[in-house]
């Protein structure tokens, strides 16, 4: 024990204690850090030694203490040395409970940290600060009760330390947290930090603007054409009529006749009652609502424990930032990469609202029996692009949850609603021309589901694994193909003896005659089984992106050679969406940090702010994906309008 008398604060007495194995050192005044780096300094410090092992019990062993200080003053101090009879306890003979109460009364109860080290050997000196007794063994913190099981296997040398230590604060076992008022100086980074939001709101609110300068004019119109009288209903050009069909008892039937038929338009696939279909795809919105809910709650809870971790114990590796660009707020270590992703939240949130002022409108078309809105046009359903535009909302919490601590544990996080929204997209494509036969709402979240199943366990069982990758491209394949012969036949096929003979009919007229769907995915499958890329999360994700552009430049192509044209508000669509995507790539593609790598070799990619001297090239990624995702959303919108006057009789499907 030492005590040191004088006043030592700027010049500490260092104290070195050398041993046969082991060497312990240790300043007086003492400091010691607590939690979010608060000092703490000591005048009294005790220090452990422990004996090493001897070859007899009388041999003598010695110990020296340097005692040296930078001080141009005497200092005095006071060294005490005691020696702790009792010996370790035995290790048991299996397990036993190590239990620890104060007497009774019971005493106040500060935060203490009750530890469980092997005590002979390499494990000499004790640690016994509050700053190292988690280094090795078992720890727990206490204030009045704790208990800890010891098992034998733990402790090779058949005996340990039982350490108690009192904590330098009592926040640890949940005591309340001391003020500390803010540090002067903050005038500066709160001006950079204002104008870092206000950025980002003027941004995605001038949207907002744009829209309703867009949208107000049209309303007005639309308002003045009420009273307007429908016009009288047109000759149906389909070889089958209507009327012919009860489009609710009967349907099932119908397709089987439907699917004789040469050239199919959307008439034909469009008989089901508009309020069941209008029932069936609302549960997209319903279930995606809740998916959220109960996906959410939980991984906001994980990564603020993970923030939590870093600012306690100090590791910066735990968490992959750019560090050249990390600006925190508060608890946050990096706050820019989590306000970046604002856009996703704000335009998901206007692209709600914009099919809620198209449904209203169509609604009203409706009550006043406008035949225009009854037998032109797409069948109108908006359940899938309100369930859109909540996976849009829902990829920014996410992402924002993601960059409050990057790793490879929590990337899932960051890309589950991104195959949700591409598993969304490509079934509104295929809804337009199909109404009547798109899945239900289940059997696509369940597909999603195991799709992200997939991705948790490839990124942790994938890299490197043969044999995950060729089960993969196994199911990949099977599943493509099922899916195919699913759509061909439009869901009118079944598992019999002529199975297979189908499954060929399919490869040869997609494969083969056409070269188109299969070949690609046969392609992609070996990529992935030759190259087996380390991040398979992002190499799923790809699939189910270049899966839904290649299904989109289809339906354009298609489109044009049924004889529609696009008009210009889609067209400028697809144009601004196309420019922003490739900026959006090119900033994603600059690769600040990965996880893929140890945390050093991640650092080696950092780089400092580009924008406002607070934004990174992620940032910039954020907010121009962002606005591409929701252009490519007003594109599935507003894509079929030139068809708003045309019967559905004279609409193919494809």
């Amino acid at each position: 024990m030492v005590n040191v008398l004088s006043d030592q604060k700027e010049t500490p007495l260092l104290f070195v204690v050398r041993q046969k194995e082991a060497v312990v050192s240790f300043q007086v005044p003492l400091i010691l850090r607590g939690l979010f780096q608060r000092k703490y300094l000591y005048q009294n410090v005790s220090r452990t030694l422990c004996q090493p092992q001897t070859k007899s019990e009388w041999e003598t062993q010695f110990f020296y203490v340097d005692v040296s200080t930078l001080s141009g003053q005497n200092a005095s101090y006071q060294l005490r040395v005691a020696h702790i009879g009792n010996t370790p306890p035995p290790a048991p003979d299996t397990h036993a409970a190590l239990h620890l109460v104060p007497p009774s009364p019971h005493p106040p109860a500060p935060s203490h940290e009750l530890a469980v080290q092997e005590s002979w050997g390499a494990r000499c000196p004790v640690y016994d600060l509050d700053n190292n007794v988690a280094f090795i063994g078992m720890y727990q913190t206490m204030t009045k009760k704790a208990a800890i099981t010891v098992q034998k296997k733990d402790f090779p040398s058949n005996s340990f330390y039982v350490v108690v230590v009192v904590k330098t604060e009592d926040e640890a076992c949940g005591g309340s947290l001391p003020y500390y008022p803010l540090a002067k100086g903050m005038g500066v980074w709160a001006e950079v930090y204002v104008s870092a939001m206000l950025f980002c709101l003027g941004i995605f609110l001038s949207f907002y603007l744009l829209t309703l300068l867009i949208v107000l004019p049209c309303a007005l119109a639309e308002r003045s054409l009420e009273n307007v009288a429908s016009r009288p209903r047109l000759d149906s050009l389909s070889s089958v009529e209507e009327d012919d069909y009860d489009t609710l008892a009967d349907i099932d039937s119908d397709k089987n006749v439907i699917r004789t038929k040469q050239y199919l338009y959307v008439a034909d696939l469009a008989r089901k009652d508009k309020r069941v279909l209008r029932k069936k795809y609302q549960i997209y919105f319903w279930n995606i609502a809740t998916i959220a809910v109960f996906y959410a709650l939980p991984v906001v809870q994980l990564v603020i424990t993970y923030q939590t971790v870093v600012n306690v114990t100090g590791n910066q590796d735990i968490c992959y930032y750019n560090f050249l660009c990390a600006h925190p707020l508060g608890a946050l270590s990096a706050f820019n990469n989590i306000l970046s992703n604002l856009g996703y939240v704000l335009l998901g949130l206007l692209f709600l609202l914009i099919i809620l002022q198209r449904e209203i409108n169509y609604n009203r078309a409706l009550m006043r029996k406008d035949l225009q809105a009854l037998e032109c046009g797409i069948p109108k359903h908006f359940g899938l692009f309100y369930a859109m535009g909540t996976a849009l909302m829902m990829e920014g919490l996410l992402s924002a949850c993601y960059h409050v601590c990057p790793n490879y544990t929590n990337f899932q996080f960051d890309t589950s609603f991104m195959y949700m929204i591409a598993g969304l997209c490509m079934l509104k494509l295929y809804q337009k021309r199909h109404p009547d036969i798109n899945a239900s709402a289940y059997s696509a979240y369940a597909c999603l589901a195991i799709i992200i199943f997939f991705s948790v366990i490839g990124v942790v069982f994938g890299k490197g694994n043969m044999m995950f990758w060729i089960f993969f491209s196994i199911i990949h394949i099977i599943a493509t193909l099922l899916l195919s012969t699913q759509l061909y036949y439009m869901g009118r096929w079944k598992f019999d003896s002529g199975i297979l003979r189908r499954i060929v009919h399919v490869l040869y007229t997609d494969c083969i005659h056409q070269c188109s769907g299969p070949m690609y995915v046969v392609s992609d499958a070996a990529y992935g089984l030759i190259v087996q890329p380390n991040d398979f999360a992002s190499y799923l994700l790809a699939i189910g992106i270049c899966n839904l552009l290649l299904y989109f430049a289809f339906y354009i192509i298609m489109k044009l050679r049924s004889g529609e044209r696009i008009k210009l508000i889609p067209l400028l669509c697809i144009i601004f969406t196309s420019v922003v995507w490739g900026f959006a790539l090119f900033f994603f593609f600059q690769g600040l940090s990965t996880w893929q790598k140890t945390p050093a070799e991640s650092r080696q990619h950092n780089r400092d702010c580009i924008l406002l001297s607070f934004f990174d090239d992620h940032d910039i990624w954020h907010f121009l994906s962002s606005i591409a995702m929701f252009g490519s959303f007003l594109v599935l919108l507003t894509l079929d309008d030139d068809l708003d006057c045309v019967q559905r009789d004279k609409i193919y499907v494809f």
